[in-house]
């Protein structure tokens, strides 16, 4: 049972999967195989991305995984002088409500949620990796969709909506995985809080040369999701401290400072001052993961930036901001100040079950939203979502 009922529908807006060794591999094309790897090192399973390893996750197969919410205590209170490996206690064996969609539907009802977005976990790593070859990109993301629909499908029972991936660098590909997409039910699709890679160099996604791809959006009525990922800071991380890798296990002070909230103010700020929202106004992006305390600062520099040089502009850039944007705070932020900035219905709840980072008892987030009237805790902790998926809303005559 819950920990408690909640007096209305609760929708998760980030859980996790955790994919199986062969979610890169099963459906890569012939002359993509190899691509992907795994080798063993000093007993240990790691994944090789075109003839590298990496170690930005260290345990790829989730074989064993950190109990949901370990480090929740550590984002509370602080270590305590702990060591990493204590904070994260002691680790588990996965089940299947990691691994497949009908064992996590009965997970969910013992957690008291009615329905999730359910996002890969292992996916993060593959664009950066594949930056300078376009189509080997939208390859081996086809394959991880390919993977991800016949194991999870994109709708199941209009409860949990796993999240296929989109890649944008070749936008005729990308309208093309779209479709494929849309026609197996998805209802929301993952795109990348970064630039766009390309054969000459990255660029905005703001830029008008995406506009098919988010017009195609918008027509198919659904949000796009933009959760935490490998963005690519790391390239300017290493200016700082050296090194090579993003390993977001491994964080030092100062990429805790410099990266956690950049990815996602970035996109967000190109995709207003390039004029994205402005040129397709009903367009909307759910920003998953990413925290809000940088929701202000984002906010603020859009008021100077308007003073200075309203001719850049079709439209107040705080206006277009808050049209499109949806914002998922960690539970940590000042929520009610964020709530109150957004309005809370652009604020949603999502609490990344199972990493451990995230909340063990999902629906305790509620206990954040003191001070928000009962309606908008309403809203924030599901209401929102239900509107924007559009369940239990009545079909279009």
């Amino acid at each position: 049972m819950p920990s408690r009922q909640l007096p209305f529908p609760v929708f998760d807006a980030d859980n996790h999967m955790y994919e199986t060794q062969e979610a890169l591999t099963k459906f890569l094309p012939d002359n993509r195989k190899h691509v992907i790897d795994y080798v063993q090192v000093r007993n240990r399973t790691k994944i090789v991305v075109r003839g590298q390893i990496s170690e930005y996750i260290p345990n790829p197969t989730f074989e064993v995984v950190a109990r949901p919410g370990a480090q929740e205590e550590y984002f509370r209170h602080g270590s305590g002088g702990k060591s990493f490996r204590e904070v994260m206690g002691q680790p588990m064996k996965s089940i299947a409500a990691f691994r497949e969609p009908g064992a996590r539907l009965e997970v969910m009802n013992e957690l008291g949620l009615d329905h999730a977005l359910m996002f890969p976990t292992l996916a993060s790593l593959i664009e950066e990796r594949m930056k300078d070859d376009p189509e080997l990109t939208h390859d081996v993301i086809h394959a991880l969709n390919r993977w991800m629909y016949e194991t999870w499908t994109f709708n199941y029972e209009n409860r949990i909506f796993a999240t296929p991936v989109i890649t944008l660098p070749i936008v005729d590909r990308a309208l093309e995985e779209l479709q494929w997409c849309l026609e197996r039910g998805a209802r929301t699709v993952l795109v990348r809080p970064a630039p766009v890679p390309g054969y000459r160099g990255s660029r905005s996604p703001g830029l008008p040369e995406f506009d098919p791809f988010w017009q195609a959006v918008v027509e198919a009525g659904i949000p796009v999701s933009m959760h935490a990922s490998d963005s690519g800071y790391a390239e300017y991380l290493n200016d700082w401290e050296g090194g090579s890798e993003y390993l977001p296990f491994k964080p030092t002070a100062f990429r805790m400072m410099a990266v956690g909230h950049r990815p996602i103010e970035d996109t967000l700020s190109a995709m207003v001052c390039h004029g994205a929202f402005s040129r397709n106004p009903d367009l909307r992006v759910l920003s998953i993961e990413n925290g809000a305390d940088w929701v202000p600062n984002l906010i603020h520099g859009f008021e100077s930036v308007w003073k200075k040089m309203p001719q850049e502009f079709s439209e107040h850039p705080v206006e277009a901001f808050k049209r499109c944007t949806y914002i998922t705070p960690f539970w940590e932020d000042n929520f009610v100040d964020i709530a109150r900035q957004m309005g809370t219905d652009r604020v949603v709840f999502g609490s990344d079950w199972p990493h451990p980072e995230g909340m063990s008892d999902p629906i305790s987030f509620v206990d954040e939203l003191t001070g928000l009237s009962d309606p908008e805790k309403a809203k924030i902790m599901g209401g929102n979502m239900l509107e924007l998926f559009k369940i239990g809303q009545p079909a279009a005559a």
